[in-house]
């Protein structure tokens, strides 16, 4: 019997370093486990976060945007705003005379040199070659003294704000 006892004595001693490691383990696991869902609450924390900047940011251009487009459409009045006054005070004058014509075309050749200050030009002229992308051509003609693909005439002008063309001009072109 006291064999027995000893052998389960021994049993118990030798069984206890090893419910000492298994807890030990445990316990790794546990501190490891920890250790992650905290890095995976600081990793959503930071996404929700990175997220609410993102768009704030995109708020924050599109106001900045419209704010640069209503500038931007603000300035291109404001060059207008003479010849509109001209324009009124021709209105309100006596229109029978040579000095009222003269006035009409002053405020013609203001009205055109506005786009011009602003940069914009125009894009056809007759005797220019034809390109489909500045050009529109609304009718053929043959015509011997003006080369093949040739504007022999603007129908309407288009106009083109650098690399931008804010309207093709309409012409007429020979084949």
């Amino acid at each position: 019997m006291q064999e027995n006892e000893k052998k389960q004595d021994t049993a118990e001693v030798e069984a206890e370093p090893v419910k000492e490691e298994k807890k030990a383990k445990k316990a790794k696991k546990d501190e490891k486990l920890e250790k992650l869902e905290n890095e995976l609450n600081k990793t959503k924390d930071l996404l929700k976060r990175t997220a609410a900047e993102f768009d704030n940011f995109k708020k924050r251009t599109e106001r900045e945007r419209l704010s640069v487009a209503e500038y931007a459409k603000a300035s291109m009045f404001k060059e207008f705003l003479s010849v509109l006054d001209n324009a009124g005070r021709a209105v309100a004058a006596d229109a029978s005379g040579e000095d009222y014509c003269k006035g009409l075309e002053m405020i013609i050749k203001q009205f055109l040199a506005t786009p011009e200050k602003m940069g914009v030009i125009e894009l056809a002229k007759v005797g220019d070659e034809f390109n489909p992308n500045l050009h529109e051509a609304v009718m053929h003609i043959e015509d011997e003294a003006l080369g093949e693909n040739v504007i022999a005439e603007v129908l309407q002008q288009g106009y083109k704000l650098g690399d931008t063309v804010i309207r093709a001009a309409m012409v007429k072109v020979a084949n």
